[in-house]
This record gives structure tokens, C-alpha cells and sequence, in this order.
């Protein structure tokens, strides 16, 4: 059972960093591309940044220079640096791989961006 779970989400002011964990078990990890997805209420998840096994990186426009994803694969985990985040920035982020499996998608953590 493969079980994706994210953490390290909070309240931020305009202009703030946080860093997101995504904890991954169940699954040979090395082998897939990873990404970061986000969900705003009544909007469509998109995909925000996706990092290949290799360490290939790719970013949606939106956030391209301020968002920085990595991986570790000894411990099976995906990070997201986020810095300069605005309002626009708040949504439930979630991690799956890319192209995402749709009974893989977890809980996710809450970003807020607001003053």
C-alpha cells in the first residue's frame, strides 16, 4: 500500500518561506518523477513543480524563481522551498508522482499566504 504523506505547511505573511516535506513508503521510490500539486477551494489542482529520478527539475510559470523542489532518495522524501510567497500562493498542496495515481493522492498540507 502506497501511503504519500505531506507535512511543514502553516500561516505565512506576503513575502515569507516555508518548506514542504512529502514522506513516500510503499513504492520504489527511485524510480518514479515526483511533483508538487496544489488546490485552491473551487479551483482545479495543477500541477507546481515535477523532479525526475535523475534530478531533472520543471515549474509551472507561476512559480518559477521563487519555488525550489529536491528529493532525497535514502530517506524517500520530496521537498518544496518556497520563497517570496504571495496570496495566490494559498492552497492544500499535495505531492504524487507525475503523471500523477489517482489512489496515491494523501491528506496534503495547508499553505496560507495573508497578512
Amino acid at each position: 500500500q502506497v501511503q504519500l504523506v505531506e507535512s511543514g505547511g502553516g500561516l505565512v505573511q506576503p513575502g515569507g518561506s516555508l518548506r514542504l516535506s512529502c514522506v513516500a513508503s510503499g513504492m520504489i521510490f527511485t524510480i518514479y518523477t515526483m511533483g508538487w500539486y496544489r488546490q485552491a477551494p473551487g479551483k482545479q489542482r495543477e500541477l507546481v513543480a515535477g523532479i525526475s529520478s535523475g534530478g531533472t527539475t520543471n515549474y509551472a510559470d507561476s512559480v518559477k524563481g521563487r519555488f525550489t523542489i529536491s528529493r532525497d532518495n535514502a530517506k524517500k522524501t520530496v521537498y518544496l522551498l518556497m520563497n517570496s510567497l504571495k496570496p495566490e500562493d494559498t492552497a492544500v498542496y499535495y505531492c504524487n508522482a507525475l503523471p500523477p495515481v489517482g489512489s496515491w493522492w494523501g491528506q496534503g498540507t495547508q499553505v496560507t499566504v495573508s497578512s
